[in-house]
């Protein structure tokens, strides 16, 4: 069976030789999180940091840091998730195979909590300054927990089945806060507290929310899955860890786990909110401040022999990574259920995730057509994006699964390839101008608010694709330093931007004046403007993180011989997308070299980190 305490599966993670313990006193402001994204890029173990400075508790680190040490902790139930994955995708999964008959209801046994009157998380009570002050990059506004299980109930409708657990971070201290009664409370668009926020406040009441920090670690998964509405997190976390939920009931209160290392309980005021930020958040850029909610601190509680799990983010690929390719892999085939046509999503993580999708569906409404216009693909598209999280994507990308049966939705390369291939800038684009988009990109005109396009592309072949630049290649004045990103993709330095006018950039209207007509990079059908190419074009990566964060489709996207043809914009030459930063961006991400070199110090012979990073 899987780990009822979070304990247990650092007892076994060690006896695996899956966990090292560093004994040596480090700052949790800075150092411990250095650390941690260290050993995660090395592909390390999970780190117990024993000493923190200032501090009481063990802090866990990089638990989930690769999917191979995330796949061991789940090992015992990942066989029953899939049969019960393949029970909803196919009914008669049962009639071909009897025998699963008699296991698919022990896993089912476990989506039920269990309620209990009293459990080890009632054992102490502290104040909010007792917790550790974890701070991951320098110009965060206060330590925060950044491996938070958020709970709350509907208002109308109390009850686990009607409860929501989500991952918000959680400002302890900083700011305006007053110290160890309020704490700050982040959740950005489509999360389901949103609902009982606002069911709350339509009955004009505080809403009742407790976090908790630790136990299960089916518990901290669960908290970020995207389930089906109706099914309680708290149900999956109980299939996910082979057995029941104990919760601790209690008249008036919303329950806790049991076997939670840490509990916060506390209200949200029906008006009050705070500034909150900034922090560095998983996109690569700062967080900046804005006002959120604010948690009015009732009870903190922690278990004896509490460890307290953290991670910290940032540019991707982080341990938040290895969270999402595990979701993939549990519900990645339920995605195409839910869209009929659809073949699979991929959310581009090194892109952060949100800004860009990548999809294969079905092209079938019309197989007498022989011209093969995107038709399918667009009610595909639509759908996508109006499926929960995958709504706040910017950029979407889909292709015909009838074009190339074998295309790898994650090999990247090859989708752009073939998508280049295939596009029609006249014809392909299809814009939402004033939407909303996520809460952590800061690419819009303000928070939340941003635009999407929707690229849908399919049929025969229309763009021979470059690889290689063009030896004869002049640009514009100010342009400069044309590097190959893929095949038909070209990136180019252009001048900075100072003063931004958002669709009007007259350097970039100027270049799109200049070079169309002969110009070589009319061949390539994807030109990137960006502050430094040659970092741009370097790796893979840098190429999907600059062009997809730092650009807002509908302001930032330009076109050689652009037109608009009955409200619908597009172009006959090459697309050219502004991924320079601009005024109103949020800063980037930069480690502290002081702090880097402290980290080195500890990976020098004899350091605690010596042979792992």
């Amino acid at each position: 069976m899987g780990y009822e305490t979070l304990a247990a599966c650092v007892a076994d993670l060690e006896k695996q030789k899956q966990l090292l313990r560093i004994d040596a006193e480090l700052d949790p402001g800075l150092e411990i999180g250095a650390v941690q994204r260290r050993v995660y890029a090395a592909g390390g173990p999970a780190l117990l940091f024993t000493r923190p400075r200032g501090g009481r508790f063990p802090l866990l680190g990089n638990l989930f840091g690769t999917l191979e040490r995330t796949r061991f902790i789940f090992r015992d139930t990942l066989a029953d998730i899939e049969l019960l994955v393949r029970l909803k995708l196919d009914p008669r999964e049962l009639l071909r195979h009897p025998g699963s008959l008699l296991k698919a209801p022990l896993a089912a046994l476990h989506l039920l909590p269990r309620s209990v009157g009293a459990g080890p998380i009632m054992k102490n009570r502290i104040t909010i300054d007792d917790l550790p002050k974890i701070v991951s990059w320098p110009q965060d506004g206060g330590p925060f927990v950044t491996l938070p299980q958020v709970y709350s109930e509907s208002p109308l409708s109390p009850g686990f089945r009607n409860a929501n657990l989500g991952m918000y971070r959680v400002q302890l201290s900083g700011n305006d806060y007053r110290q160890n009664e309020e704490i700050g409370l982040h959740y950005q668009l489509h999360r389901g507290i949103g609902v009982h926020h606002a069911q709350a406040l339509e009955r004009g009441e505080p809403l009742r929310v407790n976090i908790f920090i630790g136990g299960a670690p089916a518990m901290t998964v669960a908290a970020v899955m995207p389930l089906p509405e109706g099914m309680p997190e708290l149900s999956f976390a109980g299939l996910l860890a082979g057995h029941r939920i104990s919760m601790v009931t209690r008249k008036g209160k919303l329950p806790l786990p049991a076997e939670a290392d840490f509990c916060i309980t506390g209200t949200v005021e029906p008006t009050k909110t705070l500034p909150e930020g900034p922090f560095g958040d998983h996109l690569g850029y700062y967080s900046l401040v804005h006002d959120f909610p604010v948690l009015k601190v009732e009870e903190v509680f922690h278990r004896p022999g509490a460890i307290w799990p953290f991670t910290t983010v940032g540019r991707p690929p982080q341990e938040d990574t290895s969270f999402g390719a595990f979701i993939h892999e549990l519900t990645g085939d339920l995605i195409p259920t839910v869209v009929p046509g659809l073949k699979g999503v991929h959310a581009v993580d090194a892109a952060g995730v949100h800004p860009l999708l990548l999809a294969v569906g079905s092209e079938r409404y019309t197989p007498y057509d022989q011209r093969r216009a995107p038709q399918e693909l667009l009610t595909i598209g639509n759908a996508v994006l109006g499926q929960g999280q995958l709504s706040l994507a910017k950029y979407l990308f889909i292709v015909a699964h009838e074009d190339a049966p074998e295309l790898d939705l994650h090999d990247i390369p090859a989708f752009f390839r073939h998508l280049l291939e295939r596009v029609d800038w006249r014809r392909d684009l299809h814009f939402q101008t004033r939407t909303t988009m996520d809460t952590l990109d800061y690419s819009g005109d303000g928070l939340n608010r941003g635009s999407k396009v929707l690229v849908a592309a399919c049929g025969p072949a229309l763009w021979d694709l470059p690889t290689a630049l063009p030896t004869d290649l002049s640009l514009p004045d100010g342009f400069s330093a044309p590097r190959l990103c893929l095949p038909g993709i070209v990136a180019i330095s252009a001048p900075p931007c100072t003063t931004y006018r958002p669709g009007e950039e007259r350097d970039l209207e100027r270049f799109c004046r200049t070079i169309a007509g002969n110009s070589p990079l009319t061949t390539f059908p994807l030109i990137v403007m960006v502050d430094d190419s040659d970092f741009t074009a370097r790796t893979l990566n840098n190429f999907l993180w600059v062009t997809f964060t730092r650009s807002n489709p509908a302001a930032d996207l330009y076109g050689i011989g652009a037109a608009t043809v009955a409200k619908h914009w597009g172009c006959s030459g090459p697309l050219i997308i502004d991924a320079r930063r601009k005024p109103h961006h949020a800063p980037e991400l930069e480690d502290d070299p002081k702090v880097e070199q402290r980290v080195d110090e500890l990976a020098a012979p004899g350091g605690p980190l010596h042979g792992i990073i």
